[in-house]
Protein backbone atom coordinates (compact mmCIF):
# COMPACT_ATOMS: atom_id res chain seq x y z
CA UNK A 1 0.00 0.00 0.00
CA UNK A 2 1.28 3.22 -0.97
CA UNK A 3 1.63 6.48 1.87
CA UNK A 4 -1.39 8.15 -0.63
CA UNK A 5 -3.66 5.45 -0.10
CA UNK A 6 -3.46 5.35 3.08
CA UNK A 7 -6.36 6.17 5.42
CA UNK A 8 -6.72 9.60 6.64
CA UNK A 9 -9.74 9.93 9.42
CA UNK A 10 -11.29 13.40 8.52
CA UNK A 11 -10.71 16.20 10.79
CA UNK A 12 -12.94 18.88 9.63
CA UNK A 13 -15.36 19.71 12.62
CA UNK A 14 -14.52 17.09 15.20
CA UNK A 15 -15.33 19.25 17.80
CA UNK A 16 -19.19 19.51 16.44
CA UNK A 17 -19.39 15.43 16.74
CA UNK A 18 -20.20 15.23 20.51
CA UNK A 19 -21.17 18.41 22.65
CA UNK A 20 -18.38 17.05 25.38
CA UNK A 21 -16.09 18.20 22.84
CA UNK A 22 -17.45 21.40 22.01
CA UNK A 23 -17.86 22.35 25.94
CA UNK A 24 -14.05 21.31 26.13
CA UNK A 25 -13.33 23.96 23.33
CA UNK A 26 -15.25 26.15 25.43
CA UNK A 27 -13.91 25.65 28.87
CA UNK A 28 -10.14 25.43 27.16
CA UNK A 29 -11.19 28.92 25.26
CA UNK A 30 -11.16 30.73 28.93
CA UNK A 31 -7.17 30.58 28.80
CA UNK A 32 -7.96 33.94 27.04
CA UNK A 33 -10.07 35.86 29.50
CA UNK A 34 -7.42 34.51 31.89
CA UNK A 35 -4.59 35.73 29.48
CA UNK A 36 -6.35 39.05 29.34
CA UNK A 37 -7.24 39.96 32.81
CA UNK A 38 -2.73 38.80 33.62
CA UNK A 39 -2.34 41.51 30.98
CA UNK A 40 -4.72 44.11 32.62
CA UNK A 41 -3.02 43.66 36.18
CA UNK A 42 0.16 43.47 34.73
CA UNK A 43 -0.72 47.09 33.10
CA UNK A 44 -1.47 47.99 36.71
CA UNK A 45 1.65 46.66 37.89
CA UNK A 46 4.04 48.92 35.00
CA UNK A 47 2.11 51.91 35.62
CA UNK A 48 2.39 51.86 39.47
CA UNK A 49 6.29 51.60 38.83
CA UNK A 50 5.98 54.81 36.85
CA UNK A 51 4.28 56.55 39.88
CA UNK A 52 1.14 57.94 40.97
CA UNK A 53 -0.32 59.95 38.47
CA UNK A 54 -0.06 57.34 35.57
CA UNK A 55 -1.14 54.73 38.44
CA UNK A 56 -4.14 56.35 38.94
CA UNK A 57 -4.30 57.38 35.28
CA UNK A 58 -4.55 53.38 34.92
CA UNK A 59 -6.94 53.11 37.77
CA UNK A 60 -9.28 55.56 36.10
CA UNK A 61 -8.94 54.17 32.79
CA UNK A 62 -11.02 50.96 34.79
CA UNK A 63 -14.02 53.16 35.08
CA UNK A 64 -14.32 53.19 31.30
CA UNK A 65 -17.42 51.65 29.54
CA UNK A 66 -15.08 49.75 27.38
CA UNK A 67 -12.67 48.68 30.49
CA UNK A 68 -16.07 47.70 32.23
CA UNK A 69 -17.58 45.70 29.18
CA UNK A 70 -14.11 43.79 29.28
CA UNK A 71 -14.27 43.06 32.86
CA UNK A 72 -17.94 41.79 32.65
CA UNK A 73 -16.84 39.26 29.32
CA UNK A 74 -13.70 37.89 31.46
CA UNK A 75 -15.87 37.49 34.65
CA UNK A 76 -17.83 35.52 32.87
CA UNK A 77 -15.26 33.21 31.38
CA UNK A 78 -13.74 33.22 34.77
CA UNK A 79 -17.23 31.37 36.44
CA UNK A 80 -17.98 29.39 33.39
CA UNK A 81 -14.07 28.06 33.72
CA UNK A 82 -14.59 27.64 37.13
CA UNK A 83 -18.09 25.93 37.59
CA UNK A 84 -16.21 23.36 35.35
CA UNK A 85 -13.44 22.76 37.11
CA UNK A 86 -15.60 21.67 40.19
CA UNK A 87 -17.72 19.49 37.79
CA UNK A 88 -14.43 17.81 37.21
CA UNK A 89 -13.20 17.93 40.98
CA UNK A 90 -15.40 14.41 41.60
CA UNK A 91 -14.21 12.33 39.20
CA UNK A 92 -9.97 13.37 40.22
CA UNK A 93 -10.49 13.04 43.39
CA UNK A 94 -10.76 9.76 45.51
CA UNK A 95 -14.07 9.37 47.27
CA UNK A 96 -14.98 11.03 50.05
CA UNK A 97 -17.34 9.43 52.51
CA UNK A 98 -19.03 10.97 55.70
CA UNK A 99 -19.65 8.09 58.00
CA UNK A 100 -20.68 5.07 55.71
CA UNK A 101 -22.18 6.73 52.70
CA UNK A 102 -20.46 7.92 50.01
CA UNK A 103 -20.67 11.92 49.26
CA UNK A 104 -22.61 13.04 46.23
CA UNK A 105 -20.68 14.66 43.41
CA UNK A 106 -23.10 17.03 43.12
CA UNK A 107 -22.75 18.03 47.08
CA UNK A 108 -19.13 18.32 46.37
CA UNK A 109 -19.48 20.41 43.36
CA UNK A 110 -21.47 23.06 45.06
CA UNK A 111 -19.19 23.12 47.85
CA UNK A 112 -16.13 24.07 45.98
CA UNK A 113 -18.64 26.55 44.47
CA UNK A 114 -19.46 27.85 47.14
CA UNK A 115 -15.80 27.79 48.84
CA UNK A 116 -14.94 29.94 45.38
CA UNK A 117 -17.54 32.43 45.90
CA UNK A 118 -16.96 32.78 49.64
CA UNK A 119 -13.23 33.38 48.90
CA UNK A 120 -14.59 35.97 46.43
CA UNK A 121 -16.48 38.24 48.79
CA UNK A 122 -13.83 38.32 51.01
CA UNK A 123 -11.35 39.80 48.63
CA UNK A 124 -13.83 41.91 46.86
CA UNK A 125 -14.47 43.02 50.42
CA UNK A 126 -10.96 43.51 51.31
CA UNK A 127 -10.48 45.46 47.99
CA UNK A 128 -13.40 47.74 49.07
CA UNK A 129 -11.89 48.33 51.78
CA UNK A 130 -8.62 49.03 50.76
CA UNK A 131 -9.12 51.43 48.24
CA UNK A 132 -11.46 53.76 50.25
Amino acid sequence: MTARNTYRRPMTGWYKRLPFYTRYLWREATCFAVIAYALVLLTGLWRYTQGADAFNAWRSALGSPLSLLLHVAILAGFVFHSWTWFEVMPKTIPFVRMGDKRVPDGVIVRSGMMAALAATVVVLGLACWAFK
